[in-house]
């Protein structure tokens, strides 16, 4: 039975769609912007000729024979920036929970009227020990 515009979409086709829109933003044809865009339109979509649309002005593309080396004279580009995106949204998440448990222990120990163990240690040290190792012999730190 072929596919009209008006059938139900399954999770599947809205799925080779949305890895179909990655191929164009990895060949440039489309911006992240555009596509975060068209992401959210694929998941809403319900029928064919829904996902059809989002598609139109792009060129086909055979999912199953994407280019599985690069090519001699081509080098990628190294990614050093989002290890250290990464390490810095870590450290920023463990210095907001920090933050947080420490003005909670202060508000209790003001509102008790007596100086309450330091409990948020037990948040912070753990949490900050492994970020610390992660930063100083993450591989973003390793010389090839």
């Amino acid at each position: 039975m072929a596919a009209t515009p008006e059938m139900r979409a399954s999770d599947g086709d809205r799925d080779r769609v949305a890895a179909a829109l990655r191929e164009h933003v990895a060949e440039g044809r489309l911006t992240v912007d555009e596509f975060n865009e068209r992401l959210a339109q694929v998941y809403d979509s319900k029928t064919y000729g829904e996902l059809a649309t989002l598609t139109a002005d792009l060129p086909d593309i055979d999912l199953h024979r994407l280019p599985a080396t690069v090519s001699a004279g081509v080098r990628p580009r190294p990614r050093s920036s989002g290890g250290q995106k990464t390490l810095k949204a870590a450290w920023a998440a463990w210095a907001t929970a920090s933050a947080i448990n420490w003005a909670i222990w202060l508000i209790v120990s003001v509102t008790s009227m007596e100086l309450i163990y330091p409990w948020p240690l037990w948040v912070m040290g753990p949490w900050g020990a492994v970020l610390l190792v992660s930063t100083v012999f993450g591989r973003e730190n390793r010389r090839p």
